[in-house]
Parts: C-alpha cells; structure tokens; sequence
C-alpha cells in the first residue's frame, strides 16, 4: 500500500489544526473529536511520513522542521479538495463550450432560428453544433457523446434514455395550389386515394409517421415518394399532383394549400432526449431550458 492510500482527508485537517494550535487538547475541541482520536490521527500521520512530526513542549507539541515545510503544501491540498467539491457555477455569459445538437431539418427550421437568437443574446460565447438526426445511430451518438441532445419524436428516441417532451404537434395535410384534384374541404376517403409524399430521415421508408391514422379511419394510403428532409418533400409538393402531412409549424407555405378534413388530423409530440450522464449538468440544463422557452 502507497502512503497515499494510507492518507485521508481527516488526518490531513487534524494536521493544518495541530501546525496551527500545537497543542493536541484544542484541536480535539475544535474537530469536535476526543483527544484519544487526535493522538490515533497523529499517530497514522507519523506513519505516513516518516517522521515525527510533533513533540512534546510544555502543554503542548512544538512542530518537527519537515512538519513546519509540510504546512504550505498541505494549504494548498486542503484548498484543492474545498474546490473540488465546491458546487459548480455556470455563468451563461461566460462559457466558451460546444454543444451538439442532432434534429431534422423540421427542427432546424422551425424551432432551432428562434432558439439560437436567444442563445446568443445570453451566452455569446457559446459554440452550437447542429446535425441532421439518424435514428439508427441515435442510442449510440449520445452514449459516445458525439451529439449531447436530440430533438425527435418518441417513435425514434431509445426509450432506455431521459427525455422531455417539448410541445406537441399537429399535422396539415396540404397540396400545390395548382392542383386540381384538391379541394378546400376533403374525406379522409377522398386523400387517401391521391399519391401521397412522405419524410423518413435516414431510413427512406414508405410508410410515414401516420400510417396508422389512415388504417383507424379504415383507409390505406398510396405513398410514392420519400424524402428524406421536410424541406425537399415541401418543395415536391408544390410542384406535382401529390399531397403529404406536413407539421404545421412549417406553415404556411405561399406554395400549398391546406386541407381540411372531417378527421381530427394526427399529432405527434417532439422531445428532447440525452444521456442520463448530463441530467445535472449545468449546461445541458439550461440548453433545454432555452429550448423550452422558445416553443
């Protein structure tokens, strides 16, 4: 065993106490501790260092010359351990970290500008980091530490992970306004009989995030198209004979027009999702608190 392992925090405040008063009696007081355990503590200290550290003087101990060189190192340990275990002050206006966000392009167009202004305006220095979403990396992006927060739905989050549900959203089915076929007020009989678009990041699927909208109101739907961002599928739309679901925080859109449907349309929550490792940290409790206050 290291003499370091033989060392512990107690014995070293018995030490500063015994180089300050010297004198075994006070110290115990003081540490509200019999002067038994003192003699025990310096005892153990003496074994430590190899020396002898006090002797006997009158009432009290006068301190050996290595004891005296140990008193300014020992300031300095006894400080180190106080700020180790001081509590952490986060200060917005002064952090220079970076912090990575992982979102589709649905996010970043709708929630991320806003977050961002506000961001900046309290924490000028901080560096965020934006990426496109893969669900199929997700679990394993935020174990690694590779993005520190996700902003998803929960059909996607790994449900082993903490998450916060941000807000919850409505889909609008919409279409071009130079298609024909569309009316201001439609059947979900009537939509699911025209092609449709759908958005599936990464993954190119053709089933869409309300499939089973569609199959409780006792219809199947044609999909022939899947992008893999909002922004593009928003851009097809305007231009053929398709309609999608689109979350209606993107719109309006001067390109479509929306329709309204018998059926309450399908909503869907978006959350924030992390690591349980940063639950407490400062920073990401206030990234998600920014988030938070701008939706």
């Amino acid at each position: 065993m290291t003499a370091l392992n033989r060392l512990d925090i107690k014995q070293l405040i018995t030490l500063k106490a015994l180089l300050r008063e010297k004198n075994l009696s006070k110290v115990a007081a003081q540490l509200g501790l019999t002067q038994q355990a003192v003699s025990d503590q310096l005892r153990k200290l003496r074994s430590t260092f190899n020396d002898r550290l006090f002797i006997r003087h009158g009432n009290g101990v006068q301190s050996t010359p290595f004891a005296e060189q140990l008193a300014g190192k020992l300031d300095l340990a006894i400080h180190a351990l106080e700020q180790l275990l001081a509590p952490v002050v986060f200060d917005p206006a002064t952090t220079a970290a970076t912090f990575t966000i992982s979102c589709t392009d649905f996010e970043q167009l709708s929630i991320i500008p806003q977050f961002l202004q506000r961001v900046r305006q309290q924490a000028p220095l901080l560096r965020i980091s934006i990426r496109n979403l893969v669900p199929d990396t997700l679990h394993q992006d935020l174990l690694s530490g590779s993005i520190d927060l996700a902003m998803t739905t929960p059909s996607l989050a790994p449900t082993t992970l903490p998450s916060q549900v941000l807000y919850t959203e409505t889909y609008q089915c919409v279409a071009s306004k130079h298609n024909r076929a569309i009316k201001p007020q439609m059947r979900v009989a009537e939509i699911a009989k025209i092609p449709q678009v759908v958005v599936s990041p990464a993954r190119g699927d053709f089933t869409g995030a309300i499939n089973a909208w569609f199959e409780d109101q006792g219809h199947r739907r044609s999909v022939i198209y899947s992008f893999p961002t909002f922004s593009a599928a928003l851009a097809a739309l305007s231009t053929n004979d398709t309609c999608g679901f689109i979350p209606s925080r993107l719109l309006p859109d001067q390109r479509l027009q929306s329709i309204e449907l018998e059926a309450a349309a399908p909503q869907f929550d978006v959350i924030a999702v992390w690591h349980s490792r940063s639950s407490q940290d400062p920073l990401h409790q206030w990234i998600r608190q920014q988030l938070s206050a701008v939706i």
